[in-house]
């Protein structure tokens, strides 16, 4: 007889991947060091109405599909009711099988929700309606969502700007258990290909951080004001989205003229520009490793590609894809230059291009300076990456070239309170991974 889909032997097809995966990795605890959770939803523990608004709101995987599926625009992320966006969604699914979307979607709805039908036309109004009723009651609201997922530590993504506000809320509810803390993304003080917008940031940065900026010095000034006031509300992580690692040589005169020049409005040409994100990425490197903080580097995204839609939609709304950009010698350099100083930071590094996976392997290997066990890692697989296939290379890569044993792990990179099942795929993967190499004998002679 066949087995049922999602039992409780989902993924693991060894007896050894079950014993790591039942009496080791399935109980333990949740550390999400990186994900995109509306902070404000956590503070106010929001309540949702259906599943569209804590399933489908700002899921770009989910509409990514919709769109590939001919579904168009206005039940993807238009003005459709919530029902409608829903029941595109359940007709979507079925043809959503080999992507992780078909796993995740209905590990999804077994855990909370104790669904285990397939979700597709047949079913969508069920399970609409059963969701939704389950929706309405304290249980399913945001926080306690995070807790029955056994949730320790959630970082969510904050630009320098935001006011923690919410997150000092969070910190000052004795009720409440999760820590959930914030992670410094300055991101838009090394946007200087756009003047316009980065200018309007900076104006917001001025009143973020009550400082009157005038030159290179006071935006350093204003902006270190903003990294100590993330390290007050618990903050010890960093996290810079960048396409690759900027390394130029720069002259501290060159990088106040170049300020100078973009904050008057003008254009930078692409060598200014480099030089303006070297000089900056140098900067927050040496203002985490002063406080002890962990740097996480997200490299080759190449984002926006649909300037039609991004016109209309705005980013993250689906329209990222790999990018193919040289990284190996600017990462070097950059990590070389902070080692020298004895300023490198614990680092974790991601790219979101799977040929670059054995070159970050061996670039940790360079910088492992015995101090701490995996200071500098390979990080998980990421976005497109996260599905069986690329989480099992990035494993078997790392485990190649390093030490498996000292792998940070998982993270949801999610806006979703309903992810947390990811971690179970990714436990049910590297258990498989992992006994897999463990039970295979070397083929040698002694």
């Amino acid at each position: 007889m066949a087995k049922p889909f999602l039992n409780d032997d989902f993924l693991l097809h060894s007896d050894s991947a079950r014993i790591l995966y039942f009496d080791y990795a399935r109980h333990m605890p949740i550390f999400d060091y990186h994900c995109h959770l509306p902070i404000v939803e956590v503070a106010e523990n929001k309540q949702y109405e259906n599943l569209t608004q804590i399933w489908l709101y700002g899921d770009h995987y989910k509409w990514r599909a919709m769109r590939a599926q001919g579904v168009d625009e206005r039940l993807v992320t238009g003005d459709a009711s919530d029902w409608e966006k829903f029941e595109a969604w359940a007709a979507t699914v079925p043809y959503t099988v080999r992507n992780p979307l078909y796993h995740w979607t209905h590990m999804e709805l077994k855990n909370p929700f104790g669904i285990e039908m397939l979700l597709k036309p047949e079913t969508a109004k069920e399970i609409f309606d059963r969701t939704a009723e389950m929706l309405q009651t304290d249980e399913f609201r945001a926080r306690r969502i995070m807790e029955r997922f056994n949730v320790k530590v959630s970082c969510t993504t904050d630009d320098p700007t935001d006011s923690l506000e919410y997150h000092q809320v969070i910190n000052d509810d004795p009720d409440f258990h999760v820590k959930v803390l914030p992670t410094f993304r300055p991101d838009k003080a090394m946007a200087v290909e756009d003047p316009k917008a980065f200018n309007v940031w900076v104006d917001k940065l001025m009143a973020a951080s009550d400082t009157n900026i005038k030159g290179y010095k006071s935006f350093l000034r204003a902006l270190r004001k903003r990294h100590d006031a993330f390290h007050e509300v618990g903050c010890r992580v960093s996290d810079h989205g960048i396409e690759v690692p900027y390394a130029e040589d720069y002259t501290e005169k060159q990088i106040k003229a170049i300020f100078n020049k973009v904050r008057k409005g003008k254009k930078l040409n692409c060598c200014q520009i480099a030089k303006f994100k070297s000089a900056m990425l140098v900067e927050f490197a040496l203002m985490d490793a002063e406080k002890g903080w962990v740097q996480q580097f997200h490299l080759a995204a190449l984002r926006n590609n649909n300037s039609r839609l991004f016109k209309q939609l705005g980013p993250d709304t689906g329209f990222d894809s790999m990018g193919d950009f040289e990284i190996a010698r600017g990462l070097s350099k950059f990590l070389d230059t902070l080692d020298a100083q004895g300023k490198l930071a614990k680092t974790i590094l991601y790219s979101l291009n799977p040929t670059h996976n054995e070159i970050l392997a061996t670039m940790i290997g360079n910088f492992q300076d015995g101090s701490v066990p995996g200071k500098m890692q390979f990080g998980s697989a990421w976005w497109f990456n996260d599905t069986l296939d690329g989480m099992t290379k990035q494993m078997n890569v790392l485990s190649n070239m390093g030490l498996l044993s000292r792998f940070v792990g998982m993270l949801t990179d999610s806006r979703s309170f309903l992810s947390y099942p990811r971690h179970d795929y990714f436990r049910a993967t590297s258990s498989v991974t992992t006994s897999s190499a463990a039970s295979s004998p070397p083929t040698w002679s002694t």
